[in-house]
């Protein structure tokens, strides 16, 4: 209840883009290749409608913003990139009162306990970074005081590497099931990050299980979860990722450039 006396209605789900999803494996190649071109474009706009214009219309393209000035930002946002993500609350705050009502925030880096604040999550319109019940359990009640349904993608750890964040893929279904309970999350699908390779068709492998987790819990139809969302790729890997499946790539150095 709020201080009125009335119920909190929640905010409407996020919707990006429509998802129709491509046969498994199949997904279309990018027109050109953005590492071959991105270095003779000269600024962050060109670059972003480049990016637009290369990467297949179905999938879902977050400019990742860590440690980017709010000009650099809005540079992106004003060419056409309206999902940003960010690692850092530190820069989600400075950057959060320039793009409001212009560009959604989806939380990319490591959700801590800490962290789990009200006025952090107000600032984001998808966590993609889930990976624990306890968490999931944290983010649940906070969401319920600011009366806020939350997007969450929980985030799969497909290289097992056991100094990094997200769930083991065979506790994958486990933890899609007792989140999609919480009536203040609404898990909308599966990220993965991979493992730090120099070679992008090493990726595959991860892309590919990761693919196969979501089209299993997609047809298994769990109660509360939507299973729209495939967030796989980053600069170096986003090509591969589009093929093995994503429905959202996340590219920064591609776009900003290198830091």
């Amino acid at each position: 209840m709020d201080s009125h006396g009335g119920s909190k209605v929640a905010a409407p789900l996020y919707q990006p883009r429509p998802v129709n999803l491509l046969p498994f494996a199949a997904g279309p190649p990018c027109r050109q290749s953005l590492k071959t071109t991105g270095a003779n474009v000269s600024n962050i706009a060109a670059r972003a409608r480049q990016i637009l214009e290369q990467i297949p219309a179905h999938v879902t393209v977050v400019a990742v913003c860590k440690g980017r000035p709010t000009e650099e930002v809005l540079e992106a946002v004003g060419a056409g990139l309206h999902e940003l993500g960010q690692n850092y609350m530190v820069d989600a705050r400075r950057v959060a009162p320039a793009i409001t009502g212009i560009a959604r925030m989806h939380l990319i880096g490591r959700l801590r306990p800490h962290d789990v604040r009200a006025a952090n999550l107000r600032l984001f319109d998808m966590v993609q970074s889930l990976d624990s019940l306890e968490l999931a359990f944290r983010v649940d009640r906070v969401a319920d005081a600011i009366g806020k349904r939350l997007p969450v993608l929980v985030e799969v750890n497909s290289a097992r590497e056991r100094q990094k964040s997200g769930v083991a893929p065979e506790a994958v279904e486990g933890l899609v099931r007792d989140v999609s309970r919480l009536p203040h999350l609404q898990v909308m699908g599966l990220m993965t990050m991979g493992p730090l390779l120099t070679d992008p068709q090493q990726y595959r492998p991860y892309f590919q299980e990761t693919r196969w987790l979501f089209e299993h819990l997609r047809s298994a139809d769990v109660p509360g979860a939507t299973m729209q969302h495939l967030s796989m790729g980053t600069s170096d890997s986003f090509e591969v990722a589009i093929e093995e499946g994503a429905t959202m790539v996340r590219v920064g150095r591609a776009l900003f450039g290198p830091r």
